[in-house]
C-alpha cells in the first residue's frame, strides 16, 4: 500500500493548528500571568515549529486538495499521450469540490465525460490510476478488432504510422471518443474476442491508450465515482528515469 499523504497532509496541518490554538489560548496568557511584568518568555520549541509550518501546510493542503495537484507517471499504460517519467497536473475541482482523505463530493462541478483523461484509486489497487474515459454511466461499450462503438456508434480512427517502420511491432492511430481527439497505440498483433460492458451508474469504464499494454477497466472493472481525483490536463516536466536532468520539451496540454 502506498503512503497516504492526502492523510499526512491533513494530520500535520490539524496538529500544527492545534498546537499553535492551545499557545494563544491557554499556554501564552499563563506565561504571562506567571512571569509579571517582565513577559511571556520564549515560546517552546514545538510551539515555534507549529506556528512556522502551519500556513504553509494550510496553503498546501488547500490548493492540493481543491485546486491542482501534481503527479508523476509511473507506467507506459496511457503512451503516446503520456510518456513514463511525464509530470502532469491534476484539475481537482473540475469534477466537483471534494473532501480530502475521504473524497466525499460537497459540491457539484461537471461530470467526467467521454474522452476524459482521469486520475482516480482503482478498485484492486490503493495508489493512483490515470486511463482515460470510455464510457460513463448508462453508455453501453463494445471492444472489438481494437475499435470502440460506444451506444451501438464506431468511435473513429485514422491510421497514422507503424512503429518501427520496417518491422512494425505497433500501429498508431488518431481516435476520436466524444468530443476528444487523441492518440492512441495497439500492438500490431494480439487479436482479442469481441467484449461488451454496460457502464452502471456511479461508474466509468476507463483504459489506456497504449490499448494492449494497459490494465484497465477490461481487466478489474470500472472506476468508482467516489474514487475519483480529478482532471489531468497538463504536461509541465520530463523526467528520464535514473540520474537525469528534467526536461520541459514534453510541455503542453493533454488531449
Amino acid at each position: 500500500m502506498s503512503i497516504n499523504f492526502p492523510l499526512i497532509l491533513v494530520l500535520a496541518t490539524a496538529a500544527s493548528g492545534l498546537i499553535w490554538l492551545i499557545e494563544v489560548v491557554l499556554l501564552r496568557p499563563r506565561r504571562e500571568a506567571a512571569a509579571g511584568p517582565e513577559g511571556a518568555g520564549k515560546e517552546p520549541v514545538i510551539v515555534e515549529y507549529a506556528i512556522s509550518f502551519f500556513p504553509v501546510l494550510l496553503i498546501v493542503l488547500v490548493l492540493r486538495s481543491f485546486l491542482a495537484e501534481p503527479f508523476q507517471i509511473p507506467s507506459g499504460s496511457m503512451i503516446p499521450t503520456l510518456e513514463v517519467g511525464d509530470f502532469i497536473v491534476v484539475n481537482k475541482f473540475a469534477y466537483g469540490i471534494r473532501l480530502p482523505v475521504v473524497g466525499t463530493k460537497v459540491i457539484d462541478v461537471a461530470e467526467p465525460a467521454n474522452g476524459d483523461v482521469m486520475v482516480f484509486i482503482p478498485p484492486h489497487k490503493d495508489e493512483y490510476f490515470i486511463k482515460r474515459v470510455i464510457g460513463i454511466p448508462g453508455d453501453r461499450v463494445r471492444y472489438e478488432d481494437k475499435r470502440l462503438y460506444i451506444n451501438g456508434v464506431e468511435q473513429e480512427q485514422r491510421f497514422v504510422a507503424r512503429i518501427p517502420p520496417d518491422r512494425p511491432r505497433y500501429l498508431w492511430m488518431e481516435e476520436t471518443v466524444g468530443a476528444n481527439t487523441h492518440m492512441i497505440r495497439h500492438r500490431v498483433s494480439d487479436p482479442a474476442a469481441p467484449r461488451e460492458w454496460m457502464v452502471p451508474a456511479g461508474s466509468y469504464l476507463v483504459m489506456g491508450d497504449n490499448r494492449d499494454e494497459s490494465s484497465d477497466s477490461r481487466y478489474w472493472g470500472f472506476a468508482q465515482d467516489e474514487n475519483i481525483v480529478g482532471k489531468a490536463f497538463a504536461i509541465w516536466m520530463h523526467k528520464e528515469p535514473g540520474l537525469n536532468l528534467p526536461s520541459f520539451s514534453r510541455n503542453g496540454w493533454i488531449r
